[in-house]
């Protein structure tokens, strides 16, 4: 049985994160900054959250003691990362309130799950298969043409997924997998846009508006915030992921990842119930940030306010740019509106380490900023003098 309350949990409580990464560090940050004290389990006690949790349970995302320890320890439970085990939710659930629910995480677990909910309740996503063999990827790609065939769980940042064109790639491709998968078409896109939706444990909903992303080999490069799209697409993106959030009956934040394609048509891509990557930048452009918002939405307080004031860009440094020649930092945080955060992790080839945040008062001005900025930290190749 769950425990559920929707009694405001005040500063001066305890908020359970389950995850210490780089998320965890942020919500963490934003959580101490309001007077909240935090408490995080994570199987790394030297996790990018540890320096800024009261306390760090360690314990894999399976351990069941690890976390019932956690949740007696919080008056409310997160979670910054995907892969918790159910008996886990089960577990927190039952000692203190867990939000979002353990429902919402078993419905974005399974990419397949998550599609055939979206499309069994309405939502437009684009056309897939389920894949489990050579055979039947063969057949996915004569049906839908060329698919990027995505693990059913686990993978991010393009990492447990295979772009395939031809059905001859087929069998090689699901070695590569190696499990239970998706094949999603090939889609000709206009561009790709996230929404993050906060909804309290009241059913108050308050939404950003749409962040526009930039992708390279499903590595997410830049986002823009807010997105330089038409008032009614702006609308109608944020109406689709406010109803999710509804249906979903989110209790912290959902963001919504998004397709717009040539024609216009808006698909559901993906789902995530924490605090999301492309709206990083959005504290620099709006009254509350995703951080705050989370803790807010989690802990039953007021919404915050969202609308812009100004534009920001988000962009990600992946450890890549430490394992060459040092970089300019100095340089780069001299271009007015940059601002720096990194993660406290080790930096390793396409492992994010960090972000810039760079504001303007328009759209082309804190995109001229942020390619400034992004200019002094691009690889240099020393002179031959």
């Amino acid at each position: 049985m769950s425990v559920q309350t929707s009694r405001p949990i005040l500063p001066g409580a305890t908020i359970g994160l389950l995850g210490g990464g780089q998320l965890g560090r942020m919500t963490a940050l934003a959580a101490r900054s309001m007077g909240y004290r935090v408490v995080v389990l994570d199987p790394d006690p030297h996790c990018a959250a540890a320096p800024l949790a009261d306390a760090v349970i360690v314990g894999a995302f399976d351990d069941v003691e690890a976390a019932r320890e956690l949740a007696r320890r919080s008056a409310v439970v997160t979670y910054e990362i995907e892969r918790i085990a159910p008996a886990v939710l089960q577990a927190v659930s039952e000692c203190t309130p867990l939000r979002p629910g353990a429902h919402l995480l078993e419905c974005i677990q399974d990419r397949a799950r998550q599609k055939r909910w979206l499309a069994d309740h309405g939502f437009a996503v684009g056309p897939w298969r389920d894949v489990t063999t050579g055979a039947e990827l063969e057949q996915a790609l004569v049906d839908l043409g060329p698919c990027r065939v995505k693990r059913t769980k686990g993978g991010y940042d393009g990492r447990s997924q295979v772009r395939v064109a031809r059905p001859a790639e087929a069998v090689r491709a699901m070695g590569q997998l190696n499990g239970p998968s998706v094949a999603e078409q090939e889609l000709q896109l206009r561009l790709e846009l996230s929404v993050l939706v906060a909804r309290s444990p009241r059913g108050s909903v308050v939404a950003h508006p749409p962040a526009a992303n930039w992708h390279d080999d499903g590595v997410l490069g830049f986002s823009l915030f807010p997105a330089p799209i038409h008032r009614a697409l702006a609308r109608e993106a944020t109406e689709l992921a406010s109803s999710l959030a509804v249906e979903l009956e989110v209790e912290g934040l959902l963001a919504v990842e998004l397709f717009v394609t040539q024609s216009g048509q808006l698909l559901v891509n993906e789902l995530s119930p924490r605090p999301h990557n492309t709206f990083h930048g959005a504290g620099a452009a709006c009254a509350t940030g995703q951080f705050e918002q989370f803790v807010r939405a989690i802990c039953g307080l007021p919404l915050g306010a969202t609308e812009t004031q100004g534009a920001s860009v988000l962009v990600n440094l992946l450890g890549d740019l430490w394992l060459g020649p040092p970089l300019d930092l100095e340089a780069a945080l001299a271009v007015p509106g940059v601002s720096l955060h990194l993660y406290g992790k080790e930096p390793r080839p396409l492992r994010k380490v960090g972000h810039l945040t760079v504001c303007g008062a328009t759209v082309a001005q804190a995109l001229s900023r942020a390619e400034a900025a992004v200019a002094f930290l691009e690889p240099q190749i020393p002179s031959a003098s």
